[in-house]
């Protein structure tokens, strides 16, 4: 069982197979999936499953298991974190065609900041069964989304290195 699956305020709307299209028409303007075609969309699609979850809902919490990443279809999910002193922080919002989750998909530690559905949201979900699964069954694919998601996590810290060094010089500017 997924810790998606645990959720309890989650409508599951089925496998991702009814949600093909959107999933492609979303997909093809994610800069991550620019090597996929069609027929690796749908094929992917296959391994994914489908959820919608109310405005207000906790769809991933700081600090517990993941074992999932989600792709938004429809609606906004706002990422938050603690901060030092236990106050949530937004880092920011995710819109349809937005990935979260992958970290703790990949490597199984507890999650880095949860994500709060801001208005209802409409997801597909990839858990790690189904990635093992995918990588089994069509190795080429799974190996080509292991790769995209490696230059998502790469991306995203250098994103986060670039901002630490930001906030470095400006304490530094402070200081003097």
């Amino acid at each position: 069982m997924s810790t998606i699956d645990s959720i309890s305020n989650l409508d599951y709307l089925g496998d991702a197979t009814p949600f093909i299209g959107r999933i492609h028409e979303i997909i093809v303007s994610i800069q991550m999936f620019d090597d996929f075609n069609s027929a690796e969309i749908a094929e992917f699609s296959r391994y994914m499953r489908c959820y919608h979850a109310p405005q207000g809902s906790e769809i991933i919490c700081e600090g517990e298991a993941g074992d999932f990443m989600l792709l938004i279809l429809e609606g906004n999910v706002e990422v938050v974190k603690k901060d030092v002193r236990g106050q949530p922080q937004v880092l920011s919002i995710a819109d349809p065609g937005k990935i979260l989750g992958e970290m703790s998909l990949i490597d199984g530690e507890p999650r880095f900041a949860s994500c709060v559905s801001l208005t209802p949201v409409d997801f597909a979900v990839l858990d790690r069964q189904s990635l093992s699964r995918l990588i089994a069954e069509e190795p080429a694919l799974g190996i080509k989304l292991l790769m995209e998601l490696l230059i998502l996590l790469n991306q995203r810290l250098r994103s986060a290195s670039g901002q630490l060094l930001d906030c470095l010089e400006a304490r530094r500017s402070r200081i003097r």
